[in-house]
């Protein structure tokens, strides 16, 4: 069985690809920056093999690289500092080749679409990102395509929309599953009943794997859509009134994101990206259903009820 490393394992989708090897008794490789992180997330699974690294010691990215065949980017920066995404999948790549990684698999995301131009959104749309943060994410997919042109390494972007399910403290939701769990008011952000879609956490594991195991995906980029389009109203609405309390929901727009972010620098870094909330990028996925076969996907009423059944027991 291929050697499965994933870079970035400590964060949500990390843990749901560790999950599926897990269930597929496929052992793997997780590597981040800090110990802590990685042994209270798989310190007790057999399977895993926990790997500290440093992406900026060339020794360290080969350290963590050897012995792995297929290697799954999930590396994050801070939301402030885009600029580093294609440095770091550059200095993680050279690595990668130098012990002669066969395939990279990079969960990417919608920002290099831009404004979406179609009302599904496929592989064949334009790349055609209008602000900073989608042009370095399109900078960092072009980094890893133009090795796998080259014959360098194979590469694949799975593009995935936002995103939400137990534990997922980085969701746009997380205030709405700690509100209706546990009280208080959630802050959300505005608009907030346009058509949108996520995926429940969970399901992308799998998708992952099957994918990073297909010799034909790779060379290009694939969709995973969520499992239908939802307001966040409806969610909203829906985890409260699961949870049996009344709605108390706080709304910021994008004027109230530009005041607060005056204070907030991360809040500032939103403001470019609210056009997703507006006019959002909805995927089209069929090109992945029609290389994988089925493509299991948890429904919004199963993921919002187990998402806040997981919340009340934190």
């Amino acid at each position: 069985m291929k050697k499965l490393a994933l870079f970035g394992a400590a964060g949500a989708i990390g843990k749901s690809i560790a999950a599926a090897c897990r269930q597929q008794n496929r052992s793997y490789r997780a590597v981040g920056r800090g110990v802590t992180e990685l042994q209270k997330a798989y310190g007790t699974d057999s399977l895993a093999e926990i790997v500290t690294w440093n992406p900026e010691d060339p020794a360290s990215v080969r350290s963590a690289c050897r012995n792995v065949d297929v290697l799954v980017y999930l590396v994050g920066v801070p939301y402030d500092r885009f600029e580093l995404h294609p440095a770091v999948m550059q200095k993680t790549l050279d690595g990668a080749i130098a012990e002669q990684v066969k395939k990279v698999v990079l969960i990417g995301t919608v920002y290099p679409y831009g404004q979406p131009q179609t009302a599904r959104v496929a592989e064949t749309h334009p790349r055609e990102p209008h602000t900073f943060k989608g042009k370095m994410r399109k900078a960092q997919e072009d980094v890893l395509l133009k090795a796998h042109q080259e014959g360098r390494i194979q590469g694949l972007v799975l593009r995935l929309p936002d995103f939400y399910g137990p534990g997922v403290e980085k969701s746009f939701l997380h205030s709405l599953f700690q509100a209706a769990a546990h009280g208080g008011t959630a802050n959300m952000l505005g608009p907030i009943d346009v058509p949108h879609e996520f995926v429940y956490v969970p399901d992308a594991g799998p998708v992952v794997l099957a994918l990073a195991d297909k010799q034909e995906a790779y060379g290009t980029w694939w969709n995973l859509a969520g499992p239908g389009t939802i307001t966040q109203r409806e969610i909203a609405n829906t985890v409260f009134q699961l949870s049996g309390r009344p709605p108390k929901l706080r709304v910021a727009g994008k004027t109230m994101l530009r005041l607060i972010g005056l204070f907030n620098p991360i809040m500032r870094e939103l403001v470019e990206m609210n056009y997703l909330l507006t006019n959002p990028v909805l995927m089209d996925d069929s090109a992945l259903h029609r290389l994988l076969g089925i493509v299991p996907k948890t429904s919004y009423a199963d993921g919002l009820r187990l998402t806040l059944e997981a919340y009340r027991l934190s």
